[in-house]
């Protein structure tokens, strides 16, 4: 299957999870990241306001995002 066959938001799926996954800032295990038509909602648990910001950068230069919405909770214990 060629990258033209599949649909716009699985490739978008692909690239935000591949941006969580590859930042070294970031515990994608305690990440939920749902996306619909460029809409972006993080939600889960970090460990600092730094992590919960690197989050949202890492998804920022992706096209086809057009909106995140940061729900990340910061957990300081």
């Amino acid at each position: 299957m060629s990258i033209g066959q599949f649909p716009v938001q699985q490739i978008l799926a692909a690239q935000i999870h591949s941006a969580v996954v590859h930042n070294p800032h970031l515990n994608h295990r305690r990440m939920h990241i749902k996306t619909k038509q460029g809409r972006v909602v993080i939600e889960g648990k970090v460990d600092t306001f730094f992590q919960k910001q690197m989050a949202q950068e890492a998804l920022r230069g992706i096209e086809g995002v057009k909106s995140i919405e940061n729900h990340l909770e910061v957990n300081w214990a």
